[in-house]
C-alpha cells in the first residue's frame, strides 16, 4: 500500500494536479484540504504519512497550519508548496517543523523526490 498523503492548496486545480502525479507513483490520497483550517481538521481525522501544504492560503495559512499540527503531532512529515519568491516563508516554515518544499509550478520527478525523502 502507498504512503497517504493530504494535500492542502487553495486552488482546486493545484490539488488536482498533485493528485495526478502522487497517484501515477503509487501514493494514495488520504484527503484534500483547501485552508489551513480544514488541513488542521483533516489531519486529526485521516492521519496521513505525509502532507504537502501550500503557504499562502485564506483564513489560515501554511505556516499556521504546520504550527498547528506539529503541536499535535511531533512526527508529522509536511512538505512546502510555494511559488517563487517565497524564500522567507518556507525558511519560517522549515523552523516551525515542515521537512522539504517544492515549487510551483510542479515538477513531477521533484514532487516525488521531496515526499519519497521525506517518508523514507
Amino acid at each position: 500500500m502507498g504512503k497517504r498523503v493530504l494535500i492542502v492548496d487553495d486552488a482546486a486545480f493545484m490539488r488536482m494536479m498533485i493528485k495526478d502525479i502522487l497517484v501515477k507513483n503509487g501514493f494514495e490520497i488520504a484527503g484534500e484540504a483547501a485552508n489551513g483550517y480544514e488541513a488542521v481538521e483533516k489531519y486529526k481525522e485521516v492521519r496521513p504519512d505525509v502532507v504537502t501544504m501550500d503557504i499562502t492560503m485564506p483564513e489560515k495559512d501554511g505556516i499556521a497550519a504546520v504550527k498547528e499540527i506539529m503541536a499535535i503531532d511531533k512526527q508529522a512529515v509536511i512538505i512546502m508548496c510555494s511559488a517563487m519568491g517565497q524564500q522567507a516563508m518556507v525558511m519560517e516554515a522549515i523552523q516551525a517543523g515542515a521537512r522539504d518544499f517544492i515549487v510551483k509550478p510542479f515538477q513531477q520527478e521533484r514532487v516525488i523526490q521531496a515526499l519519497q525523502k521525506a517518508v523514507g
